[in-house]
């Protein structure tokens, strides 16, 4: 697999199927970008989707930690408020913020992925660091200015290559949407922190 090519490309984060593509590949360990990946730029919230994702990976027994290049406080908020732990001002593309993630987690190469929406910081830091990268669909165009500049680039990369189709578990139904009693307060909490920085 080249440095800039992911080994897998989803849509989003809740068409990971965690049994499939975690699991399955022997992958228990996740390392999570925050900026259009699991949060928006326009809206600046968790969609509930994301939020119910993790709840069923945190009891599939999957760690997760978030990496961003974002160094405010608003990314140690919404860590907090996830209960997750973070890495941040990672610097990717570099990979040692990925590895500092993954010793947190006590994952090896092997079992751990990089998730998130930009070949140029995300793909290439986990390929950098020794490990499999999903790539995401970034959740809304809305980006900054940089950033969206290295879009058109990371368009031409992919070229044709279309993300994977959403599992049938993953199309919207009352069922496969609702949370049961003790998660429904973390999946239905708003998040409206603003993100400064870049993913």
């Amino acid at each position: 697999m080249g440095l800039l090519q992911p080994d897998r490309y989803f849509s989003r984060l809740s068409h990971i199927d965690i049994g499939r593509d975690l699991l399955g590949q022997g992958l228990s360990h996740v390392l999570l970008d925050i900026d259009n990946t699991i949060l928006t730029r326009d809206t600046h919230e968790v969609p509930r989707d994301a939020r119910i994702w993790l709840a069923r990976a945190r009891d599939a027994g999957i760690g997760v930690c978030l990496v961003s290049n974002n160094w405010h406080a608003s990314v140690h908020e919404l860590a907090g408020e996830l209960d997750l732990p973070i890495v941040a001002k990672a610097l990717k593309p570099l990979p040692h913020g990925l590895v500092i993630a993954r010793r947190k987690l006590g994952g090896t190469r092997a079992d751990t992925v990089m998730v998130g929406d930009q070949l140029l910081t995300d793909v290439a830091a986990a390929h950098l660091a020794g490990m499999k990268a999903y790539m995401l669909q970034p959740l809304v165009e809305q980006d900054l200015p940089h950033t969206l500049v290295l879009r058109n680039l990371e368009r031409m990369m992919l070229g044709s290559r279309q993300p994977e189709p959403a599992p049938p578990a993953c199309r919207p139904t009352a069922q496969a949407s609702a949370p049961t009693a003790p998660q429904a307060a973390l999946w239905d909490a708003p998040n409206t922190r603003s993100q400064e920085g870049s993913s």
